[in-house]
């Protein structure tokens, strides 16, 4: 493998200030991944509607739900192919053609789900295909995230790479609060009865739409500077980028994956899971749940910027450290409060969400811990595996604590919490 010359003229390694290119990119690539992030994430807000329409009447509540989120899950463990065969080529090939492919991947299979018949109409075919099309979302949505990342940190100053991280990451929550946003809209103008009849659909077909415009935008965005210097100075990776990878970049690998645990952990739990949570275990009415989760993602794209900028100045561990710290207080607070003083839900789930903003650190360390010539792929790898595993999981995982105690969510929470605060402690020793 031929690394890159050490004398390239990179935006990375450069101290100028961004550029109105540079905002440019950054405003084209948080839209469009907000647009693909809103296709792959609504299936979630509909959970409950989902379960009683693609499964059995007379299965239990838990089991029902558990199954609903298990489907959701598939999308999880379908990342790392995905996203593997995507960071390949986009390793080779150039960064822009596969950060476009990837939306078109989600985009189709959005559509079909808000056509699919239930299972009253088709019986065990529905939750198949159900299945099958989160598989297809999964594969895109693996390619689209790391993707995003390292698109948008090669073109940006090194000093700025924390904030375009951030930038970037906010947009794809961006894309979480317009699915939140769209089924509070749903549930809000159309009765219950309505909403399981035909309104539930409605979501999935906007996201179609949404995706094939998201295609559009991606036309005006150019390739990194940082691929058009390897490929002229003819740098590109002679081997198998992932093999190179895994030969050489273990450590790397490994702070990425346990950071991916971190970020799956937040967003998996404290904001997708905890609408449904909020409605089956604590009693709130969709409407009120929808509107609190929508307020809270606000936050979390706050404070996503402001983890990014943060660790530009600080450096990433000193970010994780204190943050996961607050986190773990205020989710624990979150959800052992609500019983007793349902009131509080808005207040404390916006400072949750604005702490869960901590994870905009997260893509800072993984797009410094690879070299340009195998970047995509190590990002991509170490991200899609770990999120497979645990973002696929921890969905069964709370909901068998939920079986348990109502604090199911808040002891995972806390676990992942300790993870973060060990892994900041690290970094921050490194001077990282």
């Amino acid at each position: 493998m031929t690394t890159a010359p050490s004398n390239i003229a990179q935006p990375t390694q450069s101290t100028r200030p961004l550029t109105r290119s540079d905002y440019k990119t950054l405003s084209l690539s948080a839209l469009g991944g907000a647009l693909e992030f809103y296709d792959f994430i609504i299936f979630v807000f509909f959970a409950t509607v989902v379960g009683k329409l693609f499964f059995p009447a007379d299965m239990p509540e838990w089991l029902r739900l558990m199954q609903t989120f298990g489907i959701f899950a598939a999308g999880y463990l379908a990342r790392p192919l995905g996203g593997i065969v995507m960071a390949h080529f986009g390793d080779l090939l150039g960064r822009k053609k596969m950060f476009t492919l990837s939306i078109f991947m989600m985009a189709v299979p959005t559509l079909i789900m808000g056509l699919l018949p239930t299972y009253a109409q088709i019986g065990m075919w529905a939750p198949i295909l159900l299945l099958l099309m989160r598989v297809i979302q999964g594969a895109a949505i693996g390619g689209e995230v790391p993707g995003a990342w390292v698109f948008v940190s090669e073109h940006v100053p090194q000093r700025h790479i924390g904030y375009a991280c951030g930038t970037l990451t906010s947009g794809l929550t961006a894309g979480i609060l317009l699915g939140s946003l769209v089924a509070t809209a749903i549930n809000s103008l159309y009765t219950p009865v309505e909403v399981a009849d035909y309104a539930w659909r409605i979501p999935f077909l906007l996201g179609g739409v949404f995706g094939l415009f998201s295609v559009y935008l991606r036309r005006w965005l150019h390739e990194t500077p940082v691929f058009a210097e390897l490929q002229l100075r003819k740098a590109l990776a002679e081997e198998v980028p992932l093999r190179a990878v895994l030969r050489d970049h273990r450590g790397a690998i490994l702070i990425s994956m346990l950071l991916t645990w971190l970020l799956s952990a937040a967003i998996v739990v404290l904001i997708l899971m905890t609408p449904t949570v909020l409605q089956t275990v604590y009693h709130f009415a969709p409407t009120t749940a929808l509107q609190a989760n929508s307020l809270a993602i606000v936050f979390l794209s706050v404070g996503c910027i402001i983890a990014g900028a943060l660790s530009d100045r600080f450096g990433a561990g000193r970010v994780f450290v204190f943050g996961c710290t607050a986190l773990l207080i205020t989710s624990w607070t979150f959800y052992h409060s609500l019983a007793a003083h349902p009131d509080w839900l808005f207040p404390l789930y916006s400072l949750t969400g604005l702490l869960v903003g901590t994870i905009g650190a997260v893509p800072y360390v993984m797009v410094k811990a690879f070299p340009p010539v195998v970047r995509f792929s190590g990002l991509s790898f170490s991200y899609n595996v770990a999120y497979a595993i645990f973002g696929g999981l921890t969905p069964m995982i709370v909901s068998l604590l939920l079986k348990e105690s109502p604090m199911g969510p808040a002891y995972y929470v806390a676990v992942l919490c300790g993870v973060g605060i060990v892994v900041g402690g690290y970094l921050w020793k490194k001077g990282r």
